[in-house]
């Protein structure tokens, strides 16, 4: 450093010199050089910052941009090549609504207006914006920005390479929150959709009705729910377990969607029941409309793996304002309505009615009576007598269960059988009724009555179980009743929903003995290639039939086909419902075996069936007209 000052002092020296001239030469140069020295290292210093400061902004993990005065950039730091694939050369200079998704554009312009909007208060907002290429997904970002005066930060022209930060008029910063919303959209899904079916749940669909019932009022005009229940699907269910039903379930969601209009509401409301809100209606045609593209959609063939599969539905519908004027009226009529089509037949759709209304009030009565009289042990089996059509003689008895209600007094199947199968108790009830019948007739049988028959009735939900084999046999051994000696009844719908299956099942029960009787024959399907391929011993010719039986009547043509069909199968037949003479009489000639009916008295207790039991042969001495 001395020689270098040695050396400037030199250069400045001229020839000849003054001595004054030379000592003042040389104390400027002394004082001079502290001076450039400390120049050399604050620009070295300048230097270090710039580098770094263009090593932070390029290297940040958030997008860094200015503006100018009409939103153009007029700086960005290359991470938005790594976020969205602009190189920041093609940006600066654009507008900054060239990387905004269109649906943020408006929100965007007023980001940064505001007279409180400052560095220390800046202005933050959540956007989208277009990552470059015409399939790239757009992203989510939060954008913090704030007004800036020129000369707050230093200006320099190669520092920011391809932009002019000298027009900058704003800053800010943009970070990449694209997971995090994702994160947040898929809880919030998750809380207003059915995770299976992603369809709107229980909370969404009442969130929506609400509105629409909200609008249809101030606007006057009618609305639509309705309630639908699947059949047959706990059948699927639990045969073929639930991975296959909640495959069942995708499948008809997809093909009640295409039956709706693009503003109606199609809800998962719980299990297989769904809602579908209809919002706006000209007329009750509109909902009758689409109730029957629902029903229609549903009544082709589902095809799971190796199986293919039938589901039906059950649909109620509720009108706004007539049926009620709330959200939970509404669901409540329309649920109303559904029951009342499931208690008809179900595979159909009902308006709901104030009839209805009254309905509802005694069923829920009466499926709270229905709980407590199982705990109360208010059910009681009487027999019916099922004899021979040519002797008169007692073969055996069908066990009914009666229901002795506190109030009401003695009730019929009719009465509550129904609404047993769709609480879910017919299957403990069925039970109840089979162990008691297999005591009491299991006792007749011990003391001298060895050929003694017993019939019962089965519910389809029971014959239906994957375990009903193994459950009923276990409960026969459990009461010491004789298998040979049991009939079990099962009507023909139950064996045409799943004919495989029930093949299976038939074909183990007679192979222990037990046998088969195809209830209310002639009212179903009454397929010969199902009576052909299962293990079944008796027809039972439905009662409407015989009770038709008059000379050229076509109910007597029906009775005709199906016992000439028994007796070319070498199946045994068991006329329900007799009556008369007249209809016994026509039986006989026509050669069925059995009958069974009030010509030889109604379904009694036990103690009546003793006496017959104490009479000579078991047979019937005389027709009675109870």
């Amino acid at each position: 450093m001395k020689t270098n000052l040695i050396e400037e002092i030199l250069g400045h020296i001229r020839t000849p010199y003054a001595p004054d001239e030379l000592l003042t030469l040389v104390d400027t140069a002394i004082r001079k050089h502290p001076l450039i020295k400390s120049h050399v290292a604050i620009q070295s210093r300048l230097e270090k910052s710039e580098a770094l400061h263009r090593y932070i902004v390029n290297n940040s993990p958030d997008i860094v941009f200015m503006l100018d005065e009409f939103g153009h950039f007029c700086f960005i730091n290359d991470k938005v090549k790594s976020l969205l694939g602009y190189p920041p050369a093609e940006l600066c200079g654009k507008h900054f609504r060239y990387i905004l998704d269109e649906r943020d554009v408006a929100r965007g312009a007023y980001a940064v207006r505001g007279p409180n909007i400052n560095a220390d208060n800046p202005r933050s907002l959540e956007v989208r914006m277009k990552a470059k290429g015409q399939n790239a997904a757009t992203r989510h970002f939060e954008i913090t920005a704030f007004p800036i005066e020129p000369q707050s930060w230093p200006q320099t022209d190669d520092s920011l390479t391809g932009c002019i930060p000298q027009l900058a008029r704003y800053y800010g910063t943009a970070r990449d929150v694209t997971d995090r919303k994702e994160a947040e959209d898929f809880i919030n899904f998750q809380t207003y959709h059915d995770p299976l079916t992603r369809l709107p749940n229980r909370a969404l669909f009442k969130d929506r009705l609400e509105l629409a019932a909200a609008h249809a009022r101030r606007n006057d005009h009618k609305l639509a729910v309705m309630f639908l229940d699947l059949d047959r699907f706990k059948i699927i269910n639990n045969t073929l377990g639930h991975a296959m039903g909640d495959r069942l379930l995708q499948a008809v969601t997809q093909r009640m969607e295409k039956c709706l209009r693009h503003g109606d509401t199609l809800s998962r409301f719980g299990g297989d029941e769904f809602t579908i809100l209809l919002p706006i209606i000209e007329s009750t045609e509109g909902a009758r409309s689409v109730a029957k593209k629902l029903i229609a959609a549903l009544q082709s063939p589902f095809q799971l793996g190796n199986h293919e599969v039938f589901v039906g539905a059950s649909i109620g519908i509720a009108l706004f304002p007539d049926a009620g004027q709330t959200m939970e009226q509404l669901l409540q009529c329309a649920e109303a309505a559904m029951y009342y089509v499931k208690a008809r037949g179900k595979d159909g759709y009902r308006f709901h009615s104030k009839t209805m209304r009254r309905t509802t009030t005694h069923r829920l009565r009466m499926e709270r009576d229905l709980r407590l009289a199982m705990e109360r042990e208010e059910f009681q089996v009487h027999y019916q007598p099922q004899v021979c059509a040519k002797t008169h003689r007692m073969i055996g008895v069908e066990a009914l269960v009666r229901w002795q209600h506190p109030t009401l007094g003695l009730l019929y199947p009719v009465d509550f059988l129904p609404l047993a199968e769709e609480t879910g108790l017919i299957a403990k009830l069925s039970e109840k009724v089979l162990s008691h019948a297999c005591k009491e007739v299991g006792g007749w049988i011990a003391a001298g009555h060895p050929d003694l028959r017993l019939a019962v009735n089965l519910s389809p939900s029971q014959v239906e179980h994957p375990r009903f084999v193994e459950i009923l046999t276990d409960r026969i051994k459990a009461n010491g009743f004789p298998k040979e000696n049991l009939e079990i009844e099962i009507t023909e719908n139950v064996i045409m929903k799943d004919l495989e299956q029930i093949s299976s099942k038939f074909r183990d029960l007679a192979s222990s003995g037990i046998r088969i009787a195809i209830d209310d024959f002639g009212t179903g399907y009454s397929s010969l290639n199902y009576l052909h391929r299962l293990p079944i011993h008796t027809l039972k010719v439905d009662q409407s039939f015989v009770k038709a039986i008059r000379s050229g009547d076509e109910g007597a043509c029906i009775v005709n086909a199906i016992v000439a069909m028994a007796h070319g199968l070498k199946l045994e037949i068991v006329a329900e419902g007799v009556e008369t003479g007249e209809q016994l009489s026509y039986l006989k000639q026509l050669g069925c075996q059995q009958v069974q009916g009030f010509f030889y008295g109604p379904a009694q207790p036990a103690s009546e069936i003793n006496k017959i039991l104490d009479s000579k042969d078991r047979r019937l001495a005389y027709p009675c007209m109870n």
